[in-house]
């Protein structure tokens, strides 16, 4: 389980021993329950990337929502994929390439549904610039209506390994995936992806 979900798993449970032990063991009850959606909710499997370096893999678990050419008159245009996150869905961020981390942006915004297509342009969110040995991309945690807190464990100038986690969002969420013209896409909308594992493109 991610760090960051330990108070919101102990927090309950310690109020569920209060209850339980003055009496009031019913009352206990819903916050086991909360105890146990928050402990599945931060939850961090293990996951093993695979090894072909032309890969992008999913930034992201959810579903494919988006995918769209910046300057659709442009061939040269990045395209941009976008990865819906459902309070099911694990919400761990791993790296979609290899590479260093040349520029981590955020930016405040409003809280508008994750799935609304104006959400990546005025959400809250951070972006992480990452250069590979071929080709750059930018990866967006993107915060929704239930989302308030994005978190990022890494730094300009770090080293990513291919799905290696540097962050989550808590909550319902998106993340955006923007990639350049040598990127092929391989994932179409309504797909169900992976973090780290599911391959998002190749690299022409």
């Amino acid at each position: 389980m991610a760090r960051e979900g330990y108070p919101y798993v102990i927090v309950p449970i310690v109020l569920a021993l209060i209850a339980a032990a003055l009496g009031y063991w019913p009352v206990s009850i819903p916050f086991i329950i909360l105890a146990a959606f928050m402990a599945f909710f931060f939850r961090d499997p293990r996951r093993s990337a695979p090894s072909d370096a032309n890969l992008v893999v999913s930034p992201a678990d959810g579903r494919v929502t988006r995918i769209e050419m910046l300057s659709p008159d442009d061939a040269q245009s990045p395209t941009v994929v976008s990865i819906f996150l459902s309070p099911f869905d694990v919400h761990i961020n791993r790296a979609p390439l290899a590479g260093t981390i040349t520029n981590v942006s955020y930016t405040r915004g409003k809280f508008l549904m994750a799935t609304k297509e104006e959400a990546s342009l005025v959400n809250e969110q951070n972006a992480l610039t990452i250069r590979g040995e071929r080709v750059t991309v930018v990866c967006k945690q993107i915060a929704g209506i239930l989302a308030r807190r994005i978190v990022c464990w890494k730094r300009a100038g770090d080293n990513l390994a291919l799905g290696e986690r540097f962050g989550l969002i808590k909550f319902s969420s998106r993340t955006d995936l923007i990639l350049p013209p040598e990127v092929e896409v391989t994932v179409e909308e309504g797909m169900k992806v992976r973090g780290g594992v599911t391959v998002i493109g190749r690299i022409k």
